[in-house]
């Protein structure tokens, strides 16, 4: 039976899914499938959440737009758990707060921060710690070691809000040892692991492209990379992050 948000039914998404919020990044995605573009089949449109499904050097994938902020990952994340999904790896960016964090670095989170609403929602408030999967973590740092791609890994938090306007917002977090700001991973990570702790064979990974930094000495509008750039780096990211999950 179809998902109310994602029109597809069992076995239309492979076990791996890579999980962009830009649906344009998600048809990018997809072009990197084998056979190139167009050879991907669509298995969503619906509301604008494309998925397509093929494979990558012969293993079987699939991309999902999940949009942006966590209750839409998770109305996505929950209904690619009902589709069988087993490996979710979030490809995305996230403004960098951590210590000599620059633009263009990766940043795989470890773990997320739920300062979001929407996991808090699932946790009513109690306290947690939503983190990611070891294998696939290690999976993604192997592939950066082996471009000889700088990568951070750590603690990222999960945000609702991108203009904060509070002046010691992002001094608080680096404080905390938190690299940088996202939006989805918390509640990704909190789903995955409930299915897990439910007996599925279930495991969430995310890996970041530094997009900006916040600092004392500069904002996220005077930081923001070109696109040019931006898209480089991101391309970089999503290569790395299709050859850790189709590792064998």
């Amino acid at each position: 039976m179809p998902q109310i948000h994602l029109r597809a039914e069992v076995g239309d998404y492979a076990p791996l899914v890579l999980v962009p919020g830009d649906p344009n990044r998600a048809t990018w995605i997809a072009e990197k499938f084998d056979g190139g573009p167009g050879a991907a089949r669509q298995v969503n449109s619906h509301r604008g959440l494309l998925g397509y499904t093929g494979t990558y050097h012969g293993v079987p994938v699939s991309v999902q737009t999940s949009g942006m902020g966590a209750p839409s990952m998770a109305i996505v994340a929950e209904e690619l758990l009902r589709l069988g999904v087993r490996r979710f790896i979030r490809v995305g960016t996230c403004g960098g707060i951590g210590r000599g964090i620059k633009t263009g670095e990766l940043v795989i989170a470890s773990s997320a921060t739920p300062f979001d609403g929407a996991t808090r929602t699932y946790m009513h408030d109690e306290p947690y710690a939503p983190s990611a999967d070891f294998g696939l973590v290690q999976s993604l740092v192997h592939s950066c070691e082996k471009r000889g791609q700088k990568v951070n890994v750590g603690q990222v938090a999960t945000v609702d809000v991108f203009y904060n306007p509070d002046a010691d917002y992002f001094s608080r977090w680096r404080a905390r040892g938190v690299l940088g700001f996202e939006m989805e991973s918390s509640v990704l990570y909190y789903l995955v692991a409930r299915a897990r702790a439910a007996g599925a064979d279930v495991a969430a990974a995310t890996i970041l492209t530094v997009s900006d930094v916040l600092s004392e000495e500069t904002t996220s509008e005077e930081s923001y990379l070109p696109l040019d750039e931006l898209n480089r780096s991101i391309e970089r990211m999503i290569e790395i992050a299709l050859e850790a999950g189709t590792a064998g």
